[in-house]
């Protein structure tokens, strides 16, 4: 059985967030609570509640590997959410 996660996006930003140790949300995907099969499924209807209280947006679970300690998405697109935007963020430079 695989390790997973709970991600969301917060409301009041809508910036990625994941569920801490202490029940909480944080952007650092460091900071989330690994969990497997029933108890990851347990995890997931707690945080509907905060979905209720209007903290979170979509919450769901996504599969991790724990490789160095660290939680990391085994998709592509969680890694992207999870990192942040792949768009260069540099200032346009006019060509001569």
């Amino acid at each position: 059985m695989s390790d997973q996660i709970v991600t969301a996006n917060r409301l009041a930003d809508g910036r990625v967030v994941f569920l801490t140790e202490d029940a909480d949300w944080s952007a650092r995907i460091a900071d989330s609570r690994p969990a497997t099969g029933a108890a990851a499924d347990l995890l997931l209807s707690v945080v509907h509640m905060s979905a209720a209280d209007r903290v979170v947006v979509d919450p769901y679970l996504i599969e991790v590997t724990l490789g160095s300690g660290s939680p990391w998405p085994v998709l592509h697109r969680e890694r992207i959410r999870a990192t942040g935007p792949t768009i260069d963020q540099s200032p346009i430079r006019e060509v001569a």
